[in-house]
């Protein structure tokens, strides 16, 4: 509802439509819920989604093997947020860190045999959660419409983060 003292700004502001009210509270009700349930997929395998997430990345590189900094890019991660990340998967040695070959000061994530054991183990409970909470629950039209949608969306967000030519 918008604020009863108009400003200059709320003059301009478009509000959100009823329809659109409920698409928008729809998501920001659900996306929490949905994330609590596929962690809940992941505790016995020890992992969280955030540690799901970097064995996913690393085991798509054929090496299994990633430079933190571009790591952390695409896990919209600081690389202090990476490192506390991975803290906890280089413990249990499902992750080690490296230096580069190439250049020295160059620190690579790389998934160890174990990680990708554990991933492998996890995967296809994870897949099911994913079925069961999201996927199932829509028509086919819908999985498309949800993918175009959030494409756009992603890919709006990505333009706002590169710097201007």
């Amino acid at each position: 509802m918008p604020p009863a003292a108009a400003s200059t700004e709320t003059a301009v502001t478009r509000w959100l439509d009823p329809t659109e009210m409920i698409a928008w509270r729809s998501y920001i009700d659900c996306i929490n819920d949905l994330q609590h349930a596929l962690e809940a997929d992941l505790v016995p395998f020890g992992l969280t989604m955030g540690d799901y997430e970097v064995l996913v990345r690393l085991s798509d590189r054929s090496d299994r093997r990633m430079r933190m900094c571009d790591l952390a890019g695409q896990l919209g991660l600081s690389p202090s947020g990476l490192t506390r990340r991975l803290d906890g998967l280089v413990s249990t040695g499902l992750v080690s860190r490296e230096a580069s070959d190439d250049d020295r000061r160059v620190m690579l994530a790389v998934l160890t045999d174990d990680g990708y054991a554990v991933l492998e183990r996890a995967a296809p409970f994870h897949l099911r959660g994913v079925r069961r909470h999201f996927i199932d629950l829509l028509t086919a039209g819908e999985v498309r419409a949800v993918a175009s949608a959030f494409t756009k969306v992603r890919a709006a967000l990505a333009g706002q983060h590169t710097s201007p030519s």
